[in-house]
């Protein structure tokens, strides 16, 4: 896969809220589609990207779709997704989250 890895505390929280046999599929859609590429975060790292990816995982209900979604959501404005994942007003409101 290109593109910036997901950290270990992303794949925990990939682990816990897709299925095992979508957790490839998720696993590269959050590393093709929800990185480097997002406004802001061209030069991100794994954790800087942490925040992002997890809403977008909080938001994709363990689907595919879900997460095409939340990814897109991100691709258009990601301060839009965090919103929506309750993560806008404290910037260590991810790290709270365990699924």
């Amino acid at each position: 896969m290109d593109g910036v890895r997901l950290s270990d505390q992303t794949l925990q929280r990939l682990r816990a809220v897709f299925p095992v046999e979508l957790q490839g599929d998720a696993a590269a859609l959050l590393v093709q589609e929800c990185g480097t590429n997002l406004p802001f975060h061209q030069n991100a790292n794994s954790e800087d990207l942490e925040r992002i990816r997890f809403a977008a995982l909080k938001l994709s209900r363990g689907t595919i779709d879900g997460l095409c979604e939340a990814i897109q959501v991100a691709q258009n404005d990601w301060r839009d997704l965090l919103v929506d994942a309750d993560f806008a007003e404290d910037v260590d409101a991810h790290k709270q989250w365990v699924p």
